[in-house]
Order: structure tokens, then C-alpha cells, then sequence
């Protein structure tokens, strides 16, 4: 399926590039410029930003990695100057 068609980016374009993305670093923040970039693409017009943005959370390689969720619910330890 065509996602945007004024570079031709097809969801699969977007799977592939997350894979990559994710593959070369898993704790990389994946972004819509970045898939666009990596692609050697870039975004034009915008018209296609909320397909794009949906097709990108319905790839399972887009979640966050486990060890790098709920980061700011742990509590912060206490230093010896707050203390």
C-alpha cells in the first residue's frame, strides 16, 4: 500500500526501515524524518503524515525496548546533597 505518494513510500518501505533502523540500534529513536532519510527520501507536501505515523505504530519493531520503559516511574535515588 502506497502511504505516500509523493515519494512513493509504501508500508512495507516503512517495515523494512524500521527493521533496519532497529537492527543497526535498538534503543534508536524512530522518527518519520528518520524513515524518510533512511529511505533517502523526504517528506513534501505532509498530506500522508497520519498514515505515515499509523503505519509506523503498527510495526511491533517501533515499540520501546522493555529495559527503557516506565524510566520515569522509578524512583529517583537520593544524593547525598539532597539528602
Amino acid at each position: 500500500m502506497i502511504v505516500c505518494s509523493c515519494q512513493r513510500v509504501s508500508d512495507s518501505d516503512i517495515r523494512e526501515a524500521i527493521a533496519w533502523m532497529r537492527a543497526a540500534d535498538p534503543y534508536t529513536l524512530i522518527t518519520p524524518g528518520k524513515i524518510y532519510r533512511a529511505l533517502g527520501k523526504s517528506a513534501e507536501c505532509g498530506g500522508c503524515v497520519r498514515l505515515f505515523v499509523e503505519k509506523m505504530r503498527a510495526d511491533d519493531n517501533l515499540a520501546v525496548p522493555v529495559e527503557l520503559r516506565n524510566l520515569r516511574r522509578r524512583p529517583r535515588p537520593v544524593s547525598a546533597e539532597e539528602g
